[in-house]
């Protein structure tokens, strides 16, 4: 249900306002509001926050971020954060900023150079990795090149289907080099064609320019490699990568005892300066006058006490905390706070996607709870079905565990998959006749009417009819309430009479069909004559045609039956495809798939139906929507 919300002003001297905003973003009760739409114009006492200190915060914020990529991770001691944090709560917040640019300082410039380094090395690797794997491929070839002074060598890989871009790169090397070139190529695996080129050295940016635009791969060898036997580059390939390998390792060591030393007192600072830096955004939103600072906002009733006894520990009475009275027109514009129980979570996950309550609304969650299970189960009403049901939304909760949004629809799923299994077993339904068939179920008789569902077409209408005239009538009844709560009398009677005209419209149906005593037909005719002049009355002429609406929402519900129905003929006709197989495991997967088929069509199709049922049928006579929820200012879970 919708909690009490209470208005309150935070007062205190602005001495203590990072210290109170600190003590209220981790008590996480407040809901702020902007101060600066109640000051009048030309208040000279009261003001806007003056906000200065974010962007500081956000840039030393950077650089130990920074400064943690660099560092390797290792292993939190909570009690030697815990220590830092104590220490650090006993300090200002300007000394708080002058340790971290301390730390920054003593830290930053050295791990920047040592991770370039690093970086620097991991790429020298990865070049002595390929010059060593294109040598080795073109080690056969070396005893076809010459040894010219002057001249320059390249290599290129070319895929073979690609082969025939030989042809061009030689042809064009005879015009750039005026044929002072040689081009030597051979197979080095089943997939590419390495070409050593030999050209005088003032071409080669010519040479390198075509190469380039023929988008093929050029290996260009370092300098202190050119003129030197393959295997000798080899060797000087292996030997620099064993220095290079060692210098990183000393790097590596260098970056772990940095991070030794260093690692909790960052981690401590980061926490800290964050919850600072989400602090310092919402400090636009608080007043101030010369000495004090002033903060608005709402808190749930429950948590009154609560942020009052946080307050007056840390502060005594220099920080005061006023409930403020507020109009009831005024209320509208409080929060909601939805706190019902667990089941109903995931419907407020619904209402939330769509409008949120307004204040002084009666929460639908809770009554969705309760009918949308019931609307599913009356659908899909097969006990295979439901349990299938409920087996797939527990493996996708227990899959997709960081997801809300599936948990939620999930366990809307497995709340749901209970009526399923239960009017199955009214129903008489295991894979649609299956059950009846093996003599494990049968229908149940109930008011002297078996509810076979192919069979008892009629009643099922009537119920899911009767259903509509239900659901309906709660939600005018609700209706009532909401205008009750809001002191409107026009719409109390608009509601009213609604429910006075559909019931002399359906007692005169009823009348004239021999379905009900005839007697009842006056007092239906007499029900509907006053109930006109009192929606007329409250909604004005165009309320008498939402009785032609709500008339059209309670047949509405006739989508109960229908939807059932076509699910358990679907399953029939698996189950007869399935039967009339020659061989048996051919059935058996024909079946299968139909019954797959309509298990998905299950899932989605009732869901839709139960959700349109209350947002346009049963929500549209009471619900307004259009609140805002209630968003505590609030340490995240898990932030340290």
């Amino acid at each position: 249900m919708l909690q009490k919300m209470k208005k309150v002003q935070v007062i205190g001297p602005k001495t203590d306002l990072q210290s109170v905003v600190d003590v209220l973003y981790h008590t996480g009760t407040v809901h702020l509001e902007d101060v600066s739409k109640t000051i009048l114009p030309g208040d000279t006492i009261l003001r806007k926050m003056d906000v200065a200190k974010g962007g500081e915060i956000a840039a030393i914020l950077m650089k130990i971020g920074g400064i943690f990529l660099t560092l390797p991770k290792i292993p939190d001691d909570t009690a030697k954060q815990a220590e830092i944090r104590k220490a650090l709560q006993q300090t200002s917040e300007r000394d708080i900023l002058v340790r971290a640019n301390q730390v920054v300082a003593a830290l930053e410039s050295t791990t920047k150079d040592l991770a370039t380094t690093k970086t620097d090395l991991e790429y020298t690797l990865n070049a002595l990795d390929r010059y060593e794997k294109i040598i080795t491929k073109i080690l056969p070839l070396e005893n076809q090149l010459p040894i010219l002074k002057g001249f320059e060598i390249t290599v290129v890989l070319i895929q073979r289907e690609f082969r025939e871009v030989l042809e061009i790169v030689r042809n064009a090397l005879v015009e750039i080099t005026r044929n002072q070139f040689e081009l030597i190529s051979a197979d080095v695996d089943e997939s590419t064609i390495a070409a050593v080129i030999i050209f005088n050295k003032k071409y080669s940016e010519q040479v390198h320019s075509f190469i380039f635009s023929q988008n093929v791969n050029e290996v260009r060898m370092p300098q202190e490699y050119l003129g030197k036997p393959f295997n000798e580059i080899l060797g000087s390939i292996e030997e620099k990568r064993t220095k290079s390998i060692e210098e990183k390792a000393e790097i590596d060591r260098k970056l772990v005892a940095l991070s030794a030393e260093w690692y909790q007192e960052l981690a401590v600072l980061k926490k800290v300066l964050e919850d600072r830096n989400e602090e310092a955004a919402v400090f636009y939103k608080f007043g101030q006058t010369e000495y004090t600072f002033l903060i608005l906002g709402w808190i749930p009733q429950k948590y009154m006490n609560r942020t009052r006894e946080v307050l007056a520990k840390d502060f005594g009475n220099r920080v005061v905390i006023n409930e403020l009275e507020v109009s009831p027109e005024k209320m509208d514009e409080a929060p909601t706070f939805y706190d019902n129980p667990s089941f109903v979570k995931p419907f407020e996950f619904l209402m939330r996607l769509i409008s949120p309550s307004k204040y002084r609304e009666i929460d639908p969650c809770p009554l969705m709870a309760i009918f949308f299970p019931i609307f599913f189960g009356l659908m899909v009403g097969d006990i295979a079905y439901g349990i299938i049901i409920l087996v797939f939304a527990l493996i996708i909760k227990y899959r997709f565990k960081a997801e809300e949004w599936l948990q939620n629809l999930m366990n809307i799923l497995i709340i749901s998959s209970i009526p399923t299994i239960f009017f199955g077993f009214v129903f008489g339904e295991f894979f649609g006749n299956f059950g009846e068939h093996m003599g494990w179920l049968h229908p149940l008789t109930i008011g002297g009417i078996t509810w076979n569902r192919i069979e008892a077409i009629v009643p099922l209408l009537v119920l899911a009819l009767a259903i509509g005239v239900f659901h309906v009538f709660l939600g005018l009844s609700v209706g009532i309430l909401n205008a009750y709560t809001r002191k409107s009398r026009k719409h109390m009677i608009e509601k009213a009479g609604m429910i006075m005209v559909v019931t002399g419209i359906l007692l005169v149906i009823g009348a004239a069909a021999n379905v009900i005593p005839s007697v009842l037909l006056v007092p239906g005719i007499v029900l509907f004559v006053v109930a006109v002049p009192m929606i007329i009355y409250g909604g004005g002429f165009f309320g008498a045609f939402e009785i032609i609406s709500t008339m059209g929402n309670i047949l509405s519900y006739a989508r109960i039956m229908a939807i059932g129905m076509a699910s358990v003929v679907l399953a029939l006709v698996a189950n007869q495809l399935g039967g009339m197989a020659d061989v048996a495991l051919v059935g058996f997967v024909i079946a299968a798939l139909l019954h797959i088929l309509n298990i998905a069509l299950a899932m989605f199709s009732p869901f839709l139906h139960s959700l349109r049922l209350h947002l346009v049928e049963f929500n549209s006579k009471f619900y307004e929507g259009g609140g805002k929820i209630y968003k505590p200012f609030v340490k995240e879970r898990g932030g340290g």
